[in-house]
C-alpha cells in the first residue's frame, strides 16, 4: 500500500513539475502584465511551436498553435531591423502602468526588453515596430472565444 501511494505521489509531482515547463523553454517570449486592472498575457515561440495565454478583463484564453517559418523570418527581421539589442530602456518609475517585455533566447537578437520604465524617446519607434509585429501574430493565430 505504501509503495503505491509513493509511486502515485511521485507521477502527481512530476506532473505538476512538467505543466510549468512551457513558460520556461522558448526561444522568443512577448507577455504584457500590470495595469489598474491587472492584465496578464504571454506568446512563448519555441521552434514554430507557440503557446499563447491571456488574463484579465474577466477573460481567461490559453491556446497553442503553429507558426509559419515566413512569420518567424519576418519577426527575425524586424528585430534586426529594429535594433532590438541597441533599445535603451528608461528608468523613470511607472507605476499602475502595463509593462510589455520581450525575451529573445536564441539567434543574432538574443536579449532581453521591457518598457516597465518606458523606453528612451529616440528609440520608441523601433519598439513600437517590435509590438506590431507580435500583435499581428496573435491578430492573426489566436481564436478568441
Amino acid at each position: 500500500m505504501n509503495r503505491i501511494l509513493g509511486i502515485l505521489f511521485a507521477v502527481i509531482v512530476l506532473v505538476s513539475c512538467n505543466s510549468q515547463k512551457v513558460y520556461s523553454d522558448f526561444d522568443i517570449s512577448y507577455s504584457r502584465s500590470g495595469g489598474y486592472a491587472p492584465v496578464y498575457e504571454n506568446l512563448l515561440i519555441k521552434g514554430n511551436n507557440v503557446h499563447y495565454s491571456f488574463e484579465g478583463q474577466g477573460k481567461k484564453y490559453k491556446q497553442d498553435f503553429k507558426i509559419s517559418n515566413e512569420d518567424l523570418k519576418k519577426l527575425d527581421h524586424t528585430l534586426s531591423q529594429n535594433n532590438f539589442r541597441r533599445i535603451q530602456e528608461d528608468r523613470k518609475k511607472l507605476y499602475d502602468n502595463i509593462a510589455t517585455s520581450i525575451n529573445v533566447k536564441k539567434g543574432p537578437n538574443e536579449g532581453s526588453k521591457t518598457d516597465a520604465s518606458m523606453i528612451m524617446p529616440n528609440f520608441t519607434t523601433n519598439w513600437n515596430n517590435i509590438l506590431n509585429v507580435f500583435q499581428e501574430i496573435i491578430n492573426n493565430n489566436v481564436k478568441k472565444q
